[in-house]
């Protein structure tokens, strides 16, 4: 380490007196001028963790669903996982580091986790559409070079592409080509070869209306259209050529407003999705004849994928073990049905993709979705295995179909991260082959009405939870508080848990009636403004 070069880059990107930030599940993310120094350093960091693990490292610059003002920088570990939280550690520790700190920390961090600094490494950077972004992965690059790191620049990408490079990089090929062409192939084939066998009956069931939230989706799925030809007739909506990023559309928005983004012309049962910002996230929905807005969240996409999954896993009459996780934001409809209709596993985490991925990695078949729509489906290594062997050596025909169709299914998921045009793609080939219209795919089973809070609290960390975040520990008789409230509604529940990123504490609640669902809600934020220290004016029915 040259300590010369490292002080005078570093002092390009100056740490601005008496900001400190946390390393999250979503990484860094805040107002894009006060990232330049987290960005430059993150490179750093980068470089060391590649060192440590003698393998690529991804850095991604997005702020995914946030207003096109902020920005953000996550890292990707070498199995396009999110990074390890032994690491989250020393993000935090570097990026607060104060400048005359800055070599002593790095070194720090190399004896804790056994960096050896003359070994290589190697980083590749993405970035998304905003105005920001090129300037800050510029800034990244500069940390990387710092420390005699390589690196690849693939541009503009979307968070799961790059997810997918790291991976495809480090399985030397077997996941993939590391290339945007690679992506685009690998998940085209996979959707052409499953939907092979559908029945779309007459051309009006292919068309699909999609809002970009004016992001990174946009470009990428313009370049991807022409690889599935005429089978699916894919019209997109906020490109970014004429709206700011996430205004008022995206899957952010049409989840938490439930309503149709703007910029989106909607005609009565006809299918459409939204992105996010980063295209991680996606949900569905329509407007039935009445006029009535239906919104299709992570929850019934995880019904439809099991669904799918279940068939063809008792086809292939093979004892693979299939769960579905959720967290405590699931509806407690989806729930029921997958438990009682179903007959499938259900498990609850805490909320945050690392703890559903790691869920989901226990089982033969994982799948997982927040209801804000981010998900995948995880196969183990002995299923993948146990799969491809059956579709080269099965004799009985349908078993062997069956095995085709979960190899197809392997392909085209995403299995590194949520990723909204995969996702898309394995829905849109699923209603294909079951030919369900989206009205049918609703009609699953109906959610239960329910509300989404926040309140402003002068500290967060007075709320601790346990039971998968369903239950507060303290402070002391919120618990008890919520218990007697819930018993006043039928059908209802309710929790409370702090954010993870600023001092709000969120508050979620069902019940029968949305009228009840909102009283309880507004009963449960009041207490939480009472008991667990509420900021400014107590919350308003």
């Amino acid at each position: 380490m040259d300590p010369e070069a490292l002080r005078k880059f570093s002092a390009l990107h100056p740490k601005p007196a008496g900001l400190s930030l946390q390393y999250g599940t979503a990484g860094f993310r805040t107002r894009a001028e006060r990232l330049d120094h987290v960005v430059f350093r993150m490179g750093l960091l980068a470089v060391l963790r590649s060192k440590a693990v003698a393998a690529t490292i991804g850095i991604m610059v997005t702020a995914s669903h946030n207003p096109e003002e902020d920005n953000g920088v996550k890292l990707v570990d070498p199995l396009g996982e999110m990074l390890h939280p032994s690491w989250e550690e020393y993000a935090t520790q570097l990026a607060n580091a104060e400048e005359q700190e800055l070599q002593k920390v790095i070194t720090e961090i190399c004896q804790k986790a056994a960096v050896n600094l003359h070994k290589d490494a190697s980083v590749f950077i993405g970035r998304d559409t905003r105005p920001s972004s090129e300037k800050l992965s510029q800034s990244v690059i500069d940390g990387i070079q710092v420390l005699g790191g390589q690196y690849h620049d693939y541009g503009l990408v979307t968070t799961p592409q790059l997810h997918y490079m790291v991976c495809c990089q480090n399985t030397q090929g077997q996941y993939g080509k590391a290339t945007l062409e690679g992506y685009y192939e690998k998940l085209s084939k996979a959707f052409m070869e499953l939907i092979k066998q559908s029945h779309w009956s007459g051309e009006s069931q292919r068309h699909l209306k999609i809002d970009c939230a004016n992001g990174i989706g946009a470009l990428k799925l313009s370049e991807m259209k022409p690889y599935f030809a005429q089978e699916l007739l894919i019209h997109i909506y906020n490109d970014g050529t004429k709206e700011k990023l996430n205004h008022l559309c995206g899957a952010d928005f049409v989840k938490v407003q439930q309503k149709p983004p703007g910029g989106l012309d909607m005609k009565p049962n006809e299918r459409c999705c939204s992105f996010d910002g980063d295209a991680d996230r996606i949900v569905y929905y329509y407007k039935d004849t009445a006029g009535h807005f239906h919104l299709i969240d992570g929850d019934k996409i995880a019904t439809l994928i099991s669904i799918f999954l279940k068939e063809l896993l008792a086809k292939v009459k093979h004892s693979f073990k299939m769960a579905v996780v959720q967290t405590a934001y699931a509806n407690g409809n989806s729930t029921r049905y997958l438990q009682e209709t179903l007959k499938v596993p259900v498990h609850c985490v805490k909320t945050g993709v690392k703890h559903l991925h790691h869920k989901a990695q226990e089982f033969d078949v994982g799948v997982y979705f927040e209801a804000n729509g981010h998900g995948t489906v995880l196969f183990s290594k002995a299923a993948e295995t146990k799969i491809r062997q059956l579709v080269k050596e099965e004799k009985d025909d349908e078993k062997r179909e069956a095995a085709k169709m979960l190899e197809n299914m392997i392909d085209l998921i995403n299995q590194t991260v949520g990723d909204a045009v995969s996702d898309m793609l394995l829905i849109e080939a699923i209603l294909a082959l079951k030919a369900l219209t989206v009205q049918q795919w609703d009609a699953l089973y109906a959610d239960l009405p329910n509300r989404l809070l926040k309140v402003q609290v002068a500290d967060r960390r007075v709320i601790d939870t346990t039971d998968a975040e369903r239950r507060a520990l303290t402070p002391p008789g919120l618990q008890e508080k919520i218990d007697a409230l819930v018993k006043k509604y039928k059908l209802s529940r309710a929790f409370v848990r702090p954010s993870g990123t600023e001092d709000v504490v969120r508050i979620y609640a069902e019940a029968d009636t949305q009228e009840n669902a909102d009283a309880l809600a507004h009963e449960v934020s009041l207490a939480v403004f009472h008991l667990a220290g509420g900021k400014g004016a107590p919350p308003q029915p």
